[in-house]
């Protein structure tokens, strides 16, 4: 006997599985860890210490 196959679930199965491959294609394209988004915080906060530092006061 033939096993009977639910298409709409084929049919989600297969899309689901080709939206995860294309969000793992672009978490690694575009996507950054926490220690380099917390990295990268750290250097603008340290840039804008820097140039706040060097402004001038108006007298």
């Amino acid at each position: 006997m033939s096993e009977v196959v639910n298409l709409n679930k084929v049919r989600k199965d297969r899309e689901r599985t080709e939206k995860k491959a294309e969000a793992d294609l672009n978490a690694r394209k575009f996507g950054r860890t926490k220690a380099e988004r917390m990295a990268e915080a750290a250097r603008e906060a340290q840039a804008k210490g820097r140039l706040d530092q060097l402004k001038f006061e108006d007298e």
